[in-house]
């Protein structure tokens, strides 16, 4: 449509190319984006965000509440809750990522075999994957923990065993369906070396569709990492992490709210970034328009 005033100009609405500026504006995404950002700040320069140490305790200043002094207030020990959340930061995301990036790893090298060598490997691979998927999560991660002992690594060496099954299940799958795609029959036929097919064909295309689930395991990461925390089987106390503070915080909830509530709402805010920008990568990789 076009307007035509009395000069007899012909006018151009602008209507059109603002309704699809705003229809690509993304506020849940831009916000999630900040989000992780600040949460990558806090995970490589904690100091650039809070001046305060996460451990010197200062009983005098004990549970005070959010405040001009100390925004997020104090804990049982006087310790700057705010200057806590922030450093706990490095612990409960790198236990996340860290976590996810060794059970894609792994996953991988369980994957791929079972879908390139034969249906004996197949078998095996996959029978042994069903015994461990039998097994919740959280329950697998309490078994290697019990084995190995509990501490930050072993937190999220537990974690990527027990995520190991459902992406090796999920890269066997893609890298069946890209073993018999026309291009690497074509590759093959052209004498290619088996070799070189799964390196420049085969696995760049079974690792790309795993983007998406392997950004949004990271929230599940995150969220078992702390709750190995909460039940005393991560970092060691008095390192800051966002699960043991929930596990300091949750006999002071009438009293002291803050001490909980604050690294609470770190884990819930990162888990719905991380979930927000993994949906998006999601729909843009599908070449969807979001919604």
């Amino acid at each position: 449509m076009s307007a035509q005033p009395a000069g007899g100009v012909l006018v151009r609405p602008t209507t059109g190319p603002l309704r699809e500026r705003l229809a690509g504006f993304r506020p849940g995404l831009l916000l999630s984006a900040a989000v992780l950002a600040t949460a990558a700040v806090a995970c490589v320069s904690p100091g650039l965000l809070a001046g305060a140490s996460p451990t010197d305790a200062d009983p005098v200043a004990a549970l005070l509440p959010p405040g001009t002094d100390h925004w997020f207030g104090t804990d049982q020990l006087g310790r700057d809750v705010y200057a806590r959340v922030i450093h706990g930061a490095r612990h409960s995301l790198l236990l996340g990522v860290g976590a996810t990036a060794l059970g894609v790893l792994v996953g991988l090298l369980i994957g791929l075999p079972a879908a390139l060598l034969g249906r004996f490997a197949d078998q095996a691979a996959m029978r042994g994957m069903d015994i461990m998927l039998a097994l919740p999560e959280l329950l697998l991660a309490l078994l290697v923990i019990a084995v190995v002992g509990p501490s930050s690594v072993n937190a999220a060496l537990a974690i990527a065993v027990a995520s190991v099954p459902g992406y090796a299940r999920l890269i066997r799958g893609q890298a069946q369906v890209v073993r018999r795609a026309e291009y690497v029959r074509s590759a093959i036929g052209l004498g290619l070396r088996r070799r070189t097919v799964v390196l420049r064909h085969v696995l760049p295309n079974t690792l790309g569709p795993l983007v998406v689930p392997a950004t949004l395991g990271v929230g599940t990461a995150i969220i078992s990492g702390s709750a190995l925390s909460f039940l005393g089987l991560g970092p060691k106390a008095p390192t800051p992490e966002w699960g043991a503070m929930l596990a300091q915080g949750r006999d002071a909830l009438q009293s002291a709210w803050w001490i909980a509530v604050f690294p609470g709402a770190a884990i819930t805010v990162s888990v719905i970034a991380v979930t927000v920008v993994g949906r998006h990568l999601h729909i843009g990789l599908e070449g969807r328009p979001g919604a």
